[in-house]
């Protein structure tokens, strides 16, 4: 239609880049691209403790997307939402970063520049210290000062914890950087496009990088203060999410200048909001992590961390295991079940046989990715059915309420040797180690009456689809009666970018 509205949702994942654009009419994608970032290998000064990307790899796998979606539809998007991957943190420099957008304008009204790639200069950004690090130690995180008013405990992985780290043990590196601005790198994104002097944040990942108050909408900086953090790194802005941050500097791609953009937004959030059909509706995402998730009912206020340990009788329920409440949208929130261990394991294990074939040959061949997917998810489908002894435990990254816990098996048998009945019991101890944060009695007890299952590793993957099946349906053939159950379906929703992208309606 030539009247056609559309807006352009944008999701930075962890390992891919993916956009779309919706109709403004019709609120469905009409156009998509994903582009894998490559953005991980960051040497880090911790070795393997370290997890770090290259921020300059990530804007050219967006320009990538961008630059591939229709050019007719681009000119007639009115506005943009952008999500990414929560609690990280990156840092730049915000008079060269604000100052990138506007010099590309002024090229372009002079007919210098063609190209819409906004390029930063050299030494203005840092890495990307994504939720996967693990420099901040049980030991380091227990010496930190106990948020007050937030209500999130604090991890290995969250902004303020990897800042406090780095002024604790990089003192000299950190004041003398010229990055005297930070915020996740969706944020970085914004500010970037909007010409913005520092970021401004959006609820949900200010409260993802711990010791903010989201009643209050404000940090905790006395107590950080007090403390040594590096108070004048945080976004002095936190609006709620939805909310616009800025505007378009210049045309971008055909996208007009003045294009309204929205304070950046976490990609659990948005995952969520593009799949719910129903507030009785639960969201398992598994991508490179997993998460369980369901709305709560309106008016529900978690409590502050420092009223956690002693909640009253009728609170108690919501803070005795590993569940968290995050900012969702319209002042709702959250309850979350969020594991580190998802597809990631998987990928490690698929790695971990590509290894072992090089070595076993002598480095003379190797068996390419695609081919051992296709074998062993073959070989764990035929598996359905059948009893086996062995038992994987597979926190191969730990978690959040137990960050030193590590996988485990036990079990083994003659039998369970093969490749079959070790990707089985793989996928069913991931959904295991989802139930016991979050179980299926649990989900039924809060009134939710079905288990969407959205992301890649959880859609492309039938064995695991069974395993979620076993543990949160109904077993095949089982008559349950008039007795509480879940429906479990698998949809191909879940995608953050078009989540990002209805945020914005």
């Amino acid at each position: 239609m030539a009247n056609e509205k559309y807006i352009l949702g944008v999701d930075i994942g962890t390992t891919s880049v993916k956009a779309c654009i919706i109709s403004h009419s019709t609120r469905q994608i009409v156009s998509r691209q994903v582009k894998d970032t490559r953005a991980g290998g960051v040497p880090s000064e911790l070795g393997v403790e370290g997890n770090k990307q290259d921020a300059p790899t990530i804007l050219s796998a967006l320009y990538y997307c961008i630059s591939r979606l229709s050019r007719d539809m681009l000119r007639s998007v009115t506005h943009i939402g952008i999500c990414g991957q929560m609690h990280g943190v990156m840092l730049w420099d915000g008079e060269a970063i604000a100052n990138v957008a506007a010099r590309q304008a002024e090229n372009t009204a002079s007919g210098g520049l063609t190209d819409q790639r906004l390029e930063v200069p050299p030494g203005s950004v840092s890495s990307v210290y994504t939720w996967q690090d693990s420099r901040c130690s049980p030991e380091f995180l227990k010496s930190l000062p106990k948020p007050q008013a937030s209500h999130l405990k604090l991890s290995s992985g969250y902004g303020c914890a990897t800042l406090f780290w780095k002024q604790r043990y990089q003192p000299q590196k950190l004041q003398s950087s010229p990055h005297n601005r930070a915020g996740t790198v969706q944020d970085f994104i914004v500010t970037l496009l909007c010409g913005l002097p520092h970021a401004i944040m959006s609820v949900q990942n200010a409260a993802s990088w711990g010791y903010f108050d989201s009643e209050a909408m404000s940090w905790e900086t006395d107590l950080l203060a007090e403390n040594d953090f590096p108070v004048h790194l945080l976004p002095p802005k936190v609006i709620q999410s939805g909310s616009i941050a800025g505007n378009l500097v210049n045309s971008w791609y055909g996208i007009p200048a003045g294009t309204p953009i929205g304070a950046a937004l976490g990609d659990l959030p948005c995952s969520v909001f593009a799949t719910l059909v129903s507030n009785t509706d639960a969201v398992m995402n598994v991508s490179t992590s997993a998460q369980l998730a369901f709305v709560m009912p309106e008016g529900f206020r978690p409590l502050p961390l420092s009223e956690q340990e002693s909640p009253d009788a009728s609170s108690k329920q919501f803070y005795s295991g590993p569940v968290q409440y995050f900012p969702y949208f319209g002042g709702k929130y959250l309850s979350v079940a969020a594991s580190l261990n998802g597809g990631n394991v998987l990928a490690a294990y698929v790695a971990a046989l590509q290894r072992w074939v090089g070595e076993l040959s002598g480095g003379k061949h190797g068996v390419p990715q695609a081919k051992v997917w296709e074998c062993i998810l073959k070989l764990g489908e035929a598996e359905e059915g059948s009893s086996s002894s062995l038992k994987i435990h597979p926190i191969l990254f730990g978690e959040r309420h137990c960050p030193e816990e590590r996988a485990s098996v036990v079990g083994i048998g003659p039998s369970s040797l093969g490749l079959g009945p070790i990707t089985q019991a793989l996928c069913a101890g991931l959904v295991d180690n989802i139930h016991s944060m979050m179980s299926k009695e649990e989900l039924i007890s809060c009134g939710i009456k079905r288990l969407l299952g959205v992301g890649s590793a959880l859609t492309r993957n039938k064995v695991l689809q069974s395993c979620v099946k076993e543990k949160y349906g109904c077993k095949e053939g089982e008559d349950t009666g008039d007795a509480p159950h879940l429906e479990v379906v698998f949809t191909s929703g879940g995608d953050a970018a078009f989540g990002a992208a209805l945020a914005m309606l």
